[in-house]
């Protein structure tokens, strides 16, 4: 299978645009292959509880276009090579509400197209099915994730006020899939005590399985002092359920609070059955839990985008 070349060279040539190389803050536990990410909103309107990237952006929940995103993409698409990977995005939505209204997402999508770069889409959004005829042009060099953490709409809206319903989530990934577009469906983060009980998990696996995703990558909560902060307030009555699961008896990480080695492995075991027995591949992000990980895919979905899979 061919691989692009590493980003990580054009830094230097990038220094100054939109395109960035992926940087995750040299962590021993992320196993993304080598990529350039472009977020073209800062901040996200949907607002959810758990977010990390609050913790290094300003008004993270007031979002906003990036300045002259368009005329530096132009800038920095001339220097990158064809089938390097470029994803849509890590540090916000590429599909959140304003983009409905600015429609920048869709015309990064035609740019992006034209160069024949290989594209990954992260989000919560099933505006993303809007631009299937994109995606069409694109394919078979893109692919799509979309993040669902729970199938109960009551509890989508208390750790995700911002976010489109798990419904309509699975809707676009059927749509997606019903065309042949790649979709990996993202789990992330299973929260203790809020959407970690398997027969949900259950049920929405099964869910995206009849819906046509290939993958399911999972990951379990990952707190900073904001974030946990946020979700004691929203979730009252499991407050001290994260207290004691984070603060007293987790591990830190880098910076962030994980649970404990043995329940993260015990419930990440338990997700991964479900998903085997629906037929598709699994893999962790950032959890050190290789051993878990369906062999020969990428946990961001990446694999996908590649035209000899």
């Amino acid at each position: 299978m061919k691989r692009a070349g590493a980003p990580l060279a054009l830094a230097s040539r990038l220094k100054y645009g939109v395109i960035k190389p992926f940087d995750p803050w040299s962590s021993p536990l992320c196993t993304c292959p080598p990529k350039l990410v472009v977020n073209p909103y800062t901040g996200c309107g949907h607002a959810c509880l758990y977010c990390y990237a609050t913790s290094y952006i300003v008004k993270p929940f007031e979002p906003r276009p990036k300045s002259r995103l368009l005329e530096r993409l132009e800038r920095d698409i001339e220097i990158l090579p064809e089938d390097i990977l470029v994803e849509l995005s890590t540090s916000t939505d590429p599909y959140q509400p304003l983009e409905s209204r600015l429609q920048l997402t869709r015309r990064m999508l035609y740019r992006l197209a034209l160069k024949r770069l290989r594209v990954l889409i992260t989000t919560k959004s099933p505006t993303v099915a809007r631009d299937l005829r994109l995606l069409l042009k694109i394919k078979p060099r893109v692919a799509v994730a979309i993040t669902i953490t729970t199938p109960d709409p009551r509890v989508s809206r208390i750790i995700e006020p911002g976010a489109p319903s798990p419904q309509e989530r699975i809707a676009a990934v059927r749509i997606l899939s019903r065309e042949k577009i790649p979709v990996v469906v993202r789990i992330d983060p299973i929260v203790p005590g809020v959407n970690d009980r398997l027969e949900s998990v259950r049920h929405l696996v099964n869910s995206v399985a009849r819906a046509g995703a290939l993958q399911v990558t999972c990951s379990t909560f990952k707190a900073r002092p904001d974030s946990i902060a946020r979700l004691k307030r929203a979730l009252p009555r499991a407050a001290g359920s994260l207290e004691h699961l984070y603060l007293e008896r987790g591990e830190r990480v880098q910076g962030y609070r994980y649970l404990e080695r043995a329940l993260r492995l015990q419930l990440l075991k338990a997700v991964k059955e479900i998903v085997e027995e629906e037929g598709m591949a699994f893999q962790t992000c950032r959890e050190g839990f290789s051993s878990l990980d369906t062999p020969g895919f990428a946990c961001d979905g990446s694999t996908f985008t590649f035209e000899d899979v």
